[in-house]
């Protein structure tokens, strides 16, 4: 057991009497461990991180700095996916992010692949990230939140509490969840949905103005909302239709380049 501040090869941190880290696990500048926290060999943590009480981080783990892993979260216990056949697998967390209370967050399934994690997202308590997603930056998850399999949360989506997305669905940038909605298509950039399965019914607003797009930008996300879900056309042709009918801008690349992307089809 280790008390107080420690050095560690050039680098001090502060590491709870009751905590257990192994001699082999790579701690930078500044790092916190609190009571009772278990971190295996395996597992590197940026600068100023800091690791609360019961926390266990296991697995092929890498985490940036100025993180925050509040009380009982499990970061990179082994993937749930029944396809596991014991390959060495990654977590990949960046920096600033904030891991709530008792979240759990999977590693890939097969030899060599990764779940991945970006910057400044908030991941509120009991949410999950299952093998093999990719969560963007400045994205959250509400308390509860459930991601399947191989799931992407593009920048600055929102996803409700008590709400399930199902495997290899798409969250698209900017987009909004409403909580204990059934998410099984693919949610394009910009977009309202809820429901059970969720369906989309507006344009995320106020996601819009916090991002300072201007007037002429929401204007034609609202033009692109009505060709997508009320034109009636098949994926293709409201591809077409968005290319030929709304000025080009960086909202309508991301927005054409996710619909292009799409293989689970687009929610209802």
């Amino acid at each position: 057991m280790r008390s107080g501040c420690e050095v560690r090869g050039s680098r001090q941190v502060k590491i709870h009497p009751t905590a257990i880290v192994h001699p082999d696990a790579v701690l930078g500048e500044g790092v916190e461990v609190g009571p009772w926290a278990l971190i295996e060999g395996t597992v590197k943590i940026g600068d100023r991180t800091k690791i609360g009480p019961r926390v266990t981080l296991e697995g092929h783990t890498t985490i940036g700095a100025e993180n925050e892993i509040f009380t009982g979260a499990v970061i990179g216990s082994r993937t749930q996916d029944k396809k596991f056949d014991g390959g060495k697998s990654y977590l990949k967390i960046g920096d600033r992010n904030s891991i709530r209370e008792y979240v759990t967050i999977n590693p890939g399934t097969l030899e060599g692949t990764e779940t991945v994690i970006g910057d400044g997202n908030l991941l509120m308590a009991y949410a999950h990230v299952a093998h093999d997603c990719i969560i963007h930056s400045g994205a959250t998850l509400a308390n509860n939140a459930t991601l399947a399999g191989h799931v992407t949360v593009e920048d600055k989506a929102i996803i409700g509490g008590l709400s399930a997305v199902h495997q290899f669905v798409r969250i698209g940038k900017l987009s909004i969840t409403g909580g204990c909605s059934k998410v099984v298509q693919d949610i394009p950039p910009f977009m309202m949905v809820d429901g059970h399965p969720a369906k989309a019914f507006g344009v995320n607003a106020v996601g819009l103005d916090r991002a300072e797009f201007s007037p002429e930008e929401k204007s034609n996300i609202k033009k692109a909302f009505k060709i997508v879900f009320r034109s009636g056309l098949i994926l293709k042709n409201i591809i077409k239709m968005i290319k030929q009918e709304i000025p080009s801008s960086p909202s309508m690349q991301t927005l054409i380049e996710f619909l292009e992307k799409s293989e689970r089809g687009i929610c209802g």
